[in-house]
Formats: structure tokens, sequence, C-alpha cells
């Protein structure tokens, strides 16, 4: 459920991270896709990528001698204040992850599905993560998990989150599996696949979400898709929410960086320069020509 102020002071967004885990099938990469709780106050209901909030456990210097990661890697512009906060964000990403999809980026069969699935249920109950990587003798494979977008959400909305998208293969010997708390179902599909079924009102996706997969369906393979985030644009998306007054009624619009009605100009993400709100679903349009007359009080 929307919680919206345009005249509210915008709280500041906390910092979150999401990870899009891929695997490629014989119609192109697959996406692993989770399904929101339609009793969660945030998103309920809608398909959406793991991730939640960064810990303060997560900042912790003891995870260094956990983790793979590249020597002295600094974080591109616009992503992260340094490296030691991305290696945070990287390991809420994975930590996550394995709260709400039972996948854990570590090295390819270090971890069944039966082995992930019981670490779940460990940390789940109260163990330290850490704890129990350390003595399965594995580390979380950070250089796996790249950066792909920025996303923060909209002043206008009372509950804000600044969320660093990172990309990542899946694990071999790791499939997935749903926690029926926060996630109620579970499935690998392709972007192509998941935007057909939105234009066919059979699933719900936020502005992030469908612009992530419309990004993620002009490509051929997993290795592609991480080829391309060397390059991508990682500066932050922070969509501006905006009433709209046209021939079909009044609604509201998330206007994208690179509109017309945004401050700042340059787009920061290819497509539609902003999602409006058509009959309950957020819907990519670009902005109209000319603005709209505005309606006579």
């Amino acid at each position: 459920m929307l919680d919206l102020s345009f005249d509210r002071n915008g709280v500041a967004p906390k910092d979150a991270a999401t990870l899009l885990l891929l695997k490629d099938t014989a119609d192109g990469p697959a996406v692993f896709c989770v399904e929101r709780n339609k009793k969660s106050r945030f998103m309920g209901g809608a398909l959406v990528f793991p991730g939640g909030k960064l810990d303060a456990a997560d900042s912790d210097e003891a995870w260094r001698e956990l983790c793979e990661e590249k020597d002295e890697e600094a974080p591109r512009a616009g992503f992260a204040a340094d490296a030691a906060h991305l290696r945070a964000l990287r390991i809420a990403a994975c930590r996550e992850t394995l709260e709400e999809a039972a996948i854990l980026p570590v090295n390819d069969g270090a971890l069944t599905d039966d082995a992930v699935l019981a670490l779940r249920t460990k940390v789940a109950g109260g163990a330290e993560l850490r704890t129990e990587l350390r003595a399965l003798g594995i580390k979380l494979h950070l250089a796996r998990v790249v950066p792909f977008s920025r996303w923060v959400t909209p002043s206008a909305e009372a509950r804000r989150y600044d969320a660093r998208f990172f990309v990542c293969k899946a694990p071999a010997g790791q499939s997935g599996a749903h926690d029926d708390h926060e996630t109620m179902a579970s499935f690998w599909a392709t972007p192509k696949e998941l935007l057909a079924r939105f234009s066919r009102r059979e699933v719900e996706l936020a502005p992030p979400t469908h612009r992530t997969l419309e990004l993620l369906a002009g490509f051929e393979s997993a290795d592609a898709i991480i080829a391309w985030c060397a390059t991508a644009n990682l500066a932050p998306v922070c969509p501006a929410l905006k009433p709209v007054k046209d021939a079909r009624g009044d609604t509201l619009a998330l206007v994208l960086p690179g509109d017309r009605e945004h401050e700042t100009k340059d787009a920061r993400t290819p497509g539609k320069s902003r999602y409006v709100l058509r009959d309950g679903q957020w819907l990519p349009e670009d902005a109209p020509s000319t603005p709209e007359p505005a309606k006579e009080a």
C-alpha cells in the first residue's frame, strides 16, 4: 500500500541491496523471482528479486576473512561510499538472498540444495551466518556479485530505500526456494516471459523491477549481462512522483531522470521516461510532447 504525501519532507532512505540471480537456459538467460507476501506493508504481492535492508552487522570487519573479493576494489562513482561500504552492500545482498531464496553466492558446488536449506534454517533460528560459514569452511564469493544499478524511493513515500542492484550467476548446485514467510512463491523465468505476463496483467511489477527486466531482455546470455555491467550507468535513479491530469483522468506518474519534468535532465536508464499509474498498474510511458492543460478549478 502506498503511503504518499506531496508535502512530506523526504525521510532519509535506508541502504538496501537486491540480487539478480542469473542462469542460462535454451530460451536465453533466466532470472530468479520471488513473490512477496501479500500481507507485506511494502510491495505486498509483487514479483521482486531477493533483497532487503543493510544491517549493521553487514559492515563488521570480521567479514573480510570470509569473503572472496578483488584486491582493493573501489566502487564506481555514484554507487557506494567506499570499498568497505560496497562490501557491506554485497554481504547484505547475499544474506537476504539466502533468507528469501535459499541461494548463497559461493564457489560452484560448495553448497548443495539440502545444505543451503539447512544453513538458512539455522540462520533463521538465530545462528550467525559468519559462524556457520566458518564452520563449513566456505566464503562468500563477492567477486561474482556485480553492481548493476541503483534506485532510490521517491521523497513522497513514507518508507524510502536506497537500493543497490547486483547481478550474479547462480552457483552450480543451488536451485532456490522461497521462505513461505516474506516470500510465498519462487521460480526461474526469462525476462521476456515476465514482461509478457505483466502485459497480460498476470503479475505485479514495481517500476524498478520492470525496467530491470526490460534491460535484461536484450541480452543472449548471463555472461553478456555481466560484461555489460562494466559500463552501466550506476548513478542513482530517484524518480519524482508527480500528479497527472490528462484525458484519461487524474493519476500519478513516477518521473525518471531524463524526463521533461525531472530536475535531472540526463537519462540514467534506457527506456521510457516515466511510469504512470493506470488502473492499478504502473505502466511505462514517455512524457507528453506538450504539457497537458491544467483543469479549471
